[in-house]
């Protein structure tokens, strides 16, 4: 893993471990359930969230391969700069499961 990579995804990924964690259980909250806390949200959420939660030299082959997976994902939806953009909900929302807010600077 290259030190590029870690930098990069903790750039792209501009909310903070506890910002995902919530913003995860209220998407998967409806008004009649509320999955458990280490189950809410997207698979690649709960994987982001569990990269955040490491040191750098604790990563396995497995959190290298979804950092990178990430870092391409907002770059492909997202322009170079990663200025705060507005758009649609849904777009907005479906990055901030992966840990990234177009609207908060990266």
């Amino acid at each position: 893993m290259t030190d590029t990579l870690w930098d990069e995804f903790h750039r792209v990924v501009n909310m903070t471990s506890h910002e995902l964690e919530d913003w995860l259980r209220t998407r998967s909250a409806d008004e009649n359930t509320e999955t458990l806390p280490d189950q809410a949200g997207t698979p690649t959420g709960q994987d982001v969230l569990r990269v955040l939660r490491k040191r750098r030299t604790d990563l396995t082959t497995e959190d290298v391969r979804v950092m990178r997976k990430v870092v391409e994902r907002v770059h492909e939806q997202r322009r170079e700069d990663l200025e705060p953009t507005a758009g649609e909900a849904h777009w907005r929302h479906r990055l901030m499961s992966i840990g990234h807010d177009p609207l908060k600077p990266a």
